[in-house]
């Protein structure tokens, strides 16, 4: 995939905004959680090979009907179906039965970010030009995304093989004009939206409802936003740690770069790294009366490394789906080959976030575990019970950060608690022909869980590292000015939303607007640097081509 400054039907955009082209080159994480967040916008490669390409691979599907070849999917049922011959008359109406009876997704709807992170994917997947797709498919697909046209999809009822089927049958219904659809602000009626923009609903041709529907996009989609949320907290739990070191007074030379060149993960060596710049650790060497801090301090980069190194194995796993043809059969319209095989199986998103789940979960329980030590007057080197600012006799009836760490507790338990894969739970369906499956949209969702209550954690040992930070230097009578200018800037950012805790007040409005600003990675951490919003185009631009 390709990405460029440009705009969308004439209207200005930002000038660092990026167009991520289809069909081009490999589509990254980075470019489908930009399309996600409306920080891009999307277009379909215009290159003549590129367009002969998935016209040659529809054409061969025409041929081969003209002459009743035998397509699964297209002249036969589906799954253990497929020996049910398709009259050739009835052949058209197929796909639109298959959008049909997968009609029955349940629970929460994805969030709007997903259900373009799910457009994206998918649309990326079909590019690939083996689909046996036509143009006109691509193109919708590319205008829903442009125009912010966002299906509604229930989380659940994929076994994540035969692919996402029921979820995605939501992206292929809309395509008809069924079902519903966010626009605007509002959960509105497919039809009703193509009515009033003047677009008639897409003709499924004999294989579209197969290609759209059979394939791991959903899975991968949630998965892009998995990952982009890992990294984030992965720096951010760094970030932490190092003021939970600040305020515990603890052991700067735990992350010495000589003792972290004999154990050589790079992730690891990388979170010392950060930590001894934001210690200041050879500039300011600083030695408590405990020799060697507990493991949650002096463990931490073993910890955080774990996710660190992880990263690029679950990058490659995830790009490396995202960017595969996953639907079954393929159709090669070069060499005019029908391919049957079993794409759409999820194993390889199952595995990163199944792996990826349990070493957010270990952060969580990092956090929680400092945050226990902190409040706590016998572990803490002299701060105050639960960290209460209250003084004199008003210490009596504060109790500061006491019920957010049981909080932090409760949602540490919860995300460990979901860690067991869900890959291991492969059941038998569709009549024994699906008879192993990947699950890779349960771990997926899993993974998202878990992420929002270790953000959670973070939130509540963010706000009490921050103050513990404060009270230790009061406590040494230094100020602020002795810390790195990291650390200086995150109190600044944390107490720009939250003051001081001095009397007992509600915490939750603040931990909520902490959270926001955790999954939004509005903060810059380390290297991290997130890309800028794109202006959405004022008005749609007409017909789709």
């Amino acid at each position: 995939m390709t990405t460029q400054t440009s705009s969308e039907c004439g209207e200005p955009m930002q000038a660092d905004a990026q167009r991520v082209t289809f069909g081009a080159e490999r589509l990254t994480i980075e470019q489908v959680v930009a399309l996600a967040h409306r920080q891009a916008l999307p277009e379909l490669n215009s290159q003549a090979d590129f367009r002969r390409r998935i016209q040659n691979g529809a054409d061969f599907l025409d041929r081969l009907l003209a002459e009743e070849g035998v397509i699964y999917g297209v002249t036969t049922g589906y799954g253990d179906s497929v020996t049910n011959a398709v009259p050739t008359e009835l052949v058209p109406e197929l796909p639109l039965h298959l959008t049909r009876f997968h009609g029955c997704g349940l629970g929460a709807n994805l969030s709007i970010e997903a259900g373009r992170a799910v457009l994206a994917t998918r649309l990326c997947s079909l590019a690939q030009g083996v689909s046996g797709v036509s143009l006109p498919l691509l193109e919708r697909l590319n205008w829903l995304l442009a125009q912010d046209i966002t299906p509604r999809i229930p989380e659940e009822g994929s076994v994540g093989a035969s692919g996402d089927l029921t979820p995605l049958s939501y992206v292929a219904a809309v395509l008809v004009g069924e079902r519903e659809v966010y626009w605007r602000g509002a959960l509105r009626p497919s039809a009703e939206v193509y009515r009033e923009l003047g677009v008639e609903p897409l003709v499924l041709r004999p294989k579209e409802g197969l290609a759209l529907m059979n394939g791991t996009s959903v899975m991968t989609a949630l998965a892009c936003l998995a990952y982009a949320r890992c990294d984030y907290l992965m720096r951010l739990s760094t970030r932490i740690t190092a003021l939970m070191t600040e305020a515990m007074a603890g052991n700067a030379f735990h992350f010495d770069a000589r003792l972290f060149a004999a154990k050589p993960h790079p992730g690891l060596q990388q979170i010392a790294a950060w930590l001894r710049a934001d210690l200041q650790a050879e500039a300011l060497p600083r030695h408590s009366d405990r020799l060697q801090d507990r493991y949650s301090l002096r463990c931490a980069p073993h910890v955080i490394g774990v996710v660190a190194d992880g990263l690029p194995w679950w990058r490659q796993l995830i790009e490396n789906e995202l960017n595969s043809a996953n639907d079954n059969p393929l159709i090669d319209g070069e060499e005019e080959h029908v391919m049957h095989g079993g794409h759409f199986y999820g194993g390889h998103i199952a595995m990163a976030m199944d792996s990826m789940k349990t070493a957010i979960a270990n952060l969580a329980d990092l956090l929680d575990r400092q945050l226990a030590q902190l409040v706590d007057v016998k572990f803490n080197k002299g701060l105050p019970s639960n960290l209460s600012g209250a003084t004199g006799q008003r210490r009596m009836i504060n109790h500061g950060f006491k019920a957010v760490q049981i909080g932090a507790s409760a949602w540490t338990a919860e995300a460990l608690k979901l860690t067991l894969p869900a890959s291991i739970f492969s059941r038998s369906t569709e009549c024994h022909n699906q008879d192993k499956v990947s699950m890779g949209t349960i771990a997926a969702r899993d993974c998202l869980r878990v992420l929002q209550l270790t953000e959670q954690v973070a939130a509540a040992a963010l706000l009490a590292a921050v103050q513990g930070t404060e009270q230790r230097l009061a406590l040494d009578g230094q100020s602020v000015s002795r810390l790195a200018p990291s650390l200086r800037q995150t109190l600044a950012d944390v107490r720009a939303m939250s003051p001081v805790l001095t009397e007992d007040r509600p915490l939750e409005g603040e931990l909520r607007a902490l959270i926001a600003t955790i999954q939004q990675a509005s903060w810059p951490l380390y290297e991290n640097r997130q890309p800028q919003a794109a202006s959405a185009p004022a008005e749609l631009c007409g017909e789709p081509a």
